[in-house]
């Protein structure tokens, strides 16, 4: 059956397919213009757990999106497509083994001890950082991968180390671009806890790649000095709008669609969304790792990115991070990871040029 025939007898307007990809979409991965890759992992994760559990409660809440989208009625036609497979398997068992030996090295930082001091953490602290290492590097290959297929590739985490290697992925095929980062937390920390890929430190660590020239995070209200520095000395390769000043802006008459504005004339022309979900209020994401009251609304992140689509600027990619689900039967987490992937998958899509349908008016 060919792709055109799976449209012509799909309904969109039934409950997905159960035996399908995500969103209950009958495309294969060469039939799929966007291919998402999850990275079922959270090794470093110091706080709440179970970020690596996100892209199996997205794709479970995904059969329960209405297709028939507002602004992109005709994205399902393009085809999305989760890329699971044994590769993704081995990620969710590594993480679980890995985590589990991080924990004694979280407890005896956090009980002020001295890692160096103890041969067998510090020979763990070792291990942990080369097996990131490696993760990340396959991250980069799988990417890359799909990239040469023709696909628009996203990446669906996990914690906020995941992306990494999606971001050397990219820089491989494009020597200048931005990141528009959605969070409450810079991740500007040299090697928090000592785990050189923490996911306390994704954005220092790409700021090591030349290619990205600009890092615009929204949302940010919890800090601290290291990263200020951190910030500070990279000057206008960081911008920052914190919660607190683009509230106060509010506050004073400012709106969201300056706001927007003004946030994405800082980026370059050719930009990558990096989506900590924990940037919006918590009670979107009340299973996240590391919720700080404040935020932003669905709606808002929603508009940013609709607004970016129709900027000039190009979308090369998007990574979402730190879906994490509740305990079992409560998938509002993944509900709202799954819609706001649905809708990201829609901006890239119409500013990539791809036909998602005319926005429906009522």
């Amino acid at each position: 059956m060919t792709k055109e025939q799976k449209i012509a007898g799909f309904d969109p307007s039934q409950p997905g397919l159960s035996d399908a990809s995500i969103f209950g979409l009958p495309f294969t991965a060469e039939e799929s213009e966007i291919i998402i890759v999850p990275a079922p992992w959270e090794v470093t994760v110091s706080y709440g757990a179970g970020a690596s559990e996100g892209p199996d409660a997205i794709m479970e809440a995904s059969f329960q999106v209405d297709l028939h989208h507002q602004e992109f009625p005709e994205l399902w036609k393009l085809g999305i497509y989760l890329d699971q497979n044994s590769q993704t398997e081995e990620w969710a068992d590594k993480s679980r083994k890995y985590k589990n030996l991080a924990q004694p090295i979280i407890e005896a930082l956090e009980g002020g001890e001295n890692i160096e001091d103890d041969t067998t953490l510090k020979a763990n602290l070792d291990e942990i950082n080369a097996i990131c290492h490696e993760f990340k590097n396959e991250v980069k290959a799988r990417i890359q991968y799909w990239m040469e297929q023709g696909k628009k590739v996203v990446l669906l985490g996990g914690d906020h180390s995941t992306p990494l290697g999606y971001y050397e992925a990219l820089a491989s095929k494009y020597d200048n671009f931005g990141l528009l980062h959605l969070d409450a937390h810079m991740d500007l920390r040299v090697a928090y806890e000592g785990f050189t890929y923490s996911h306390a430190s994704i954005m220092y660590n790409a700021l090591k790649l030349p290619q990205i020239t600009k890092i615009v995070q929204v949302g940010i209200r919890d800090f601290c000095q290291q990263e200020v520095e951190v910030a500070e000395a990279e000057g206008s390769r960081v911008k920052i709008y914190t919660d607190r000043d683009l509230k106060a802006e509010t506050f004073e008459g400012i709106t969201w669609k300056q706001q927007c504005d003004a946030i994405i004339a800082q980026l370059p022309q050719k930009v990558c969304i990096s989506f900590d979900i924990d940037g919006m209020y918590p009670w979107y994401c009340p299973n996240t790792g590391t919720p700080v009251p404040g935020g932003f609304s669905f709606e808002q992140a929603a508009y940013l990115f609709s607004r970016l689509a129709e900027s000039g600027k190009e979308i090369i990619g998007f990574d979402l991070v730190e879906v994490a689900p509740g305990e079992e039967g409560d998938d509002w987490d993944g509900n709202v990871g799954a819609r706001m992937l649905f809708h990201m998958c829609g901006v890239l899509a119409k500013n990539n040029g791809m036909q998602t349908g005319n926005v429906i008016k009522f």
